[in-house]
C-alpha cells in the first residue's frame, strides 16, 4: 500500500440527493442535520437508491464530489432541481460499487454535463451481476455499466483497488475493505461472473469514502457496505491511523430477513467504534434503523431525501 496523505478538512457538508424515504414534515433532529425547506411545488422523490453530493472546505478551498446517482435516470436531476444544487459544479464522480441503485443516473449525468468528469471507481465495478434468489424461478440479470458508453459521455475512467485520495487529498477512497468481522459475510443471493463462471460475488469493488474534519475525527460515507459497515470503518481507521470516528452515514446493507441475525452485533461493534453520530440510510432497512435509534439514541439520527449533513 502506497503511503497515504489525507489532508484535514475545515468542514464537510453532504447532501443527500437520492435515497430511500422522503419527509416533507421531518423536523431538524441534531447539530448536524439540517432538513430540506417545505415546497410541495418542488417535490424532492424518494427511491431505492443512493447519491450524495459533497462538499469539502479546507481554508480557502472547496471541492465538490458526487458519489453514486441513483436507481433511475431522472431522479438525481428532479432533486437536485428542487434543491438548487448546480450538478454542473461537481468535479468527481466516486462510485461506492457497481450495482444498479447506484448507477443508474451514471450515464444521464455525465451526458448532461458539461466537460469531462473524473469517474473513480473499482475495476470490478464493470463486471456483469445478477441476483440468483433462491425461492425464484432463474436468477435475474441487473443492469451494470457500460465503459466506452460512459467514454463517450465524458467519463474520464479512474480505476482504484487500493486506497487513493482525490479533492486535493481532502477525501479518501478506501479501494478494497480489508474483511476483519466473523459476521459480515456479504449477500450470499448476490452473484458476479468472473473469468465466465458465476459465483457468489466477493464485493471487490465495494468501498467507502472518508475525510478526516480537524478536531473531530473521521467522517466514513458508505454505499451499500457490502463489505460490512464495521469492516469498512474499521479499515478507515487503520489506513488514515486515526482511531476517532466523527460519523458514519449512508447504506449498511442490513434489510431482509438475511441481514437480520447480523443486526444486533452490527449495532454491538458500532458502539465499541462510538461515533458520534450515525445516519443509517437506504439499504439498511427500517427495522434496522429502528434498532439503531432504540440502541443509539442520542447517536443515531433519521435521514430523509434533501437533508443537508454539515460537520
Amino acid at each position: 500500500m502506497n503511503e497515504l496523505n489525507l489532508r484535514e478538512a475545515d468542514r464537510l457538508e453532504v447532501t443527500v440527493l437520492v435515497d430511500n424515504f422522503t419527509d416533507m414534515f421531518m423536523e431538524q433532529s441534531s447539530k448536524i442535520d439540517v432538513r430540506p425547506p417545505f415546497a410541495p411545488e418542488k417535490p424532492v422523490l424518494a427511491e431505492h437508491g443512493l447519491s450524495c453530493f459533497i462538499k469539502i472546505f479546507a481554508g480557502s478551498e472547496e471541492h465538490v464530489i458526487l458519489m453514486d446517482t441513483g436507481i433511475s435516470t431522472e431522479c438525481l436531476f428532479q432533486n437536485a432541481n428542487a434543491l438548487n444544487i448546480d450538478l454542473n459544479r461537481v468535479e468527481t464522480v466516486v462510485l461506492s460499487h457497481g450495482h444498479f441503485d447506484h448507477i443508474g443516473g451514471l450515464l444521464n449525468f455525465m451526458n448532461r454535463v458539461s466537460g469531462e468528469i473524473p469517474l473513480a471507481l473499482h475495476p470490478e465495478a464493470f463486471l456483469e451481476r445478477r441476483i440468483n434468489n433462491p425461492a425464484a424461478s432463474a436468477p435475474v440479470p441487473i443492469p451494470g455499466l457500460n465503459e466506452e458508453d460512459l467514454k463517450q459521455a465524458g467519463a474520464e475512467i479512474i480505476k482504484c483497488r487500493e486506497p487513493s485520495t482525490l479533492a486535493s487529498e481532502l477525501m479518501l477512497m478506501t479501494g478494497e475493505v480489508e474483511r476483519t468481522t466473523t459476521f459480515e459475510n456479504g449477500f450470499p443471493w448476490a452473484e458476479v461472473k468472473i473469468n465466465d463462471k458465476w459465483v457468489v460475488d466477493p464485493f471487490n469493488d465495494d468501498q467507502g469514502l472518508v475525510v478526516n474534519l480537524k478536531d473531530k475525527g473521521l467522517v466514513v460515507i458508505s454505499g451499500c457496505a457490502h463489505a460490512g459497515i464495521i469492516n469498512t470503518v474499521d479499515y478507515a481507521r487503520k489506513i488514515t491511523k486515526n482511531d476517532k470516528v466523527h460519523a458514519v452515514l449512508g447504506g449498511f446493507h442490513l434489510t431482509g430477513p438475511i441481514f437480520e441475525p447480523i443486526v444486533e452485533p452490527t449495532i454491538k461493534e458500532m458502539k465499541r467504534i462510538n461515533p458520534d453520530y450515525v445516519v443509517p440510510m437506504h439499504c439498511t432497512g427500517w427495522n434496522s434503523i429502528s434498532k439503531f435509534k432504540e440502541e443509539m439514541p442520542e447517536k443515531v439520527v433519521l435521514n430523509t431525501v434533501g437533508t443537508t449533513y454539515i460537520f
